[in-house]
């Protein structure tokens, strides 16, 4: 074939192959647009951080006043261009509102972000510095980015939020998910494959390391379950080991608990239990005579 047979293979495709052509459609965010958002908005929660000079303190309102505007302007646009898209009614005006409701959730953005690399810090003790854990840990990056993605989720935005996380999912190779609700003082330690899924809920100072999936069960029921609570619950102080799989929306992982690695777990445990995988069968220890009313271990 030569370059007009294969354009004219390429046409007849998009005719015959429907479903994965956007053609006569509304105009869709596009990725590099998304990713230039991400990068400002990691400038505004991190000032100084990632500029090319160094930042000086009266350069901060200059700074802070161009970064705002070229946030405000693209989140407004890509909102809209979302809000098309669903059909929503009045686009434009909605996108406006949307817009401003989000960026007035910044200040309250940074708080808890500071937590979640205090988290990181205390957390790691091969970590030298805060500054090493902002400019050098992926869970960073994909913690910020779910917690703004999170906002607009939660305010019905469609596409741009998974967007948002699907980029911090390429740089990083955590995959948040932007409707899982996520508490203070959060730590992903290495990041690689780490998978959150959308109904999960996580307290506060939970740790999750490498590889450790947070998932649906997988039915036939597809789309049917959609907004249904399908991902498990960590609550406070629940640390998940390397390779660890909790399954499930009724599974929920009791407050001070440790999972250790390589365990797959498929039902609730006690606050303060100790989760192992010994001699092909699970056993859940508690991590004190107090966490269950049977003193025995147990295994499941």
């Amino acid at each position: 074939m030569n370059l007009d047979d294969i354009k004219q293979a390429l046409l007849d495709s998009y005719e015959r192959d429907g479903g994965i052509n956007h053609l006569d459609g509304v105009n869709l965010p596009t990725q590099d647009s998304v990713q230039q958002l991400a990068s400002d908005y990691m400038h505004l929660i991190f000032p100084g951080f990632f500029e090319a000079t160094g930042l000086a303190k009266h350069d901060v309102p200059a700074l802070v006043g161009d970064l705002l505007h070229r946030v405000e302007t693209r989140l407004r646009t890509e909102i809209e261009k979302s809000l098309r898209f669903a059909k929503v009614a009045d686009p434009a005006a909605r996108a406006r509102q949307l817009t401003m409701a989000t960026l007035d959730k910044l200040p309250g953005l940074r708080q808890i972000i500071k937590t979640d690399v205090d988290a990181a810090f205390e957390g790691d003790p091969a970590a030298g510095s805060i500054e090493e854990i902002i400019l050098a840990y992926p869970c960073v990056l994909s913690i910020s980015l779910q917690r703004f993605a999170h906002v607009l989720y939660t305010l019905g935005v469609p596409l741009l939020p998974r967007m948002l996380t699907e980029y911090g999912h390429e740089r990083t190779g955590s995959d948040l998910h932007p409707g899982a609700t996520i508490g203070s003082h959060f730590f992903i330690d290495h990041g690689t494959g780490v998978v959150v899924g959308e109904t999960s809920v996580l307290g506060s100072h939970v740790k999750l390391y490498q590889g450790v999936a947070l998932i649906a069960r997988s039915t036939s029921g597809g789309q049917a379950l959609k907004g249904q609570k399908r991902h498990p619950s960590l609550e406070d102080r629940v640390t998940v080991y390397a390779s660890t799989t909790i399954m499930g929306g009724d599974t929920i992982i009791g407050a001070g608990s440790t999972i250790g690695g390589n365990v797959f777990v498929t039902q609730s445990v006690p606050k303060r239990s100790l989760v192992l995988m010994q001699e092909q069968s699970l056993k859940v220890l508690a991590k004190d005579q107090h966490a269950r009313s049977d003193p025995h271990d147990w295994t499941i």
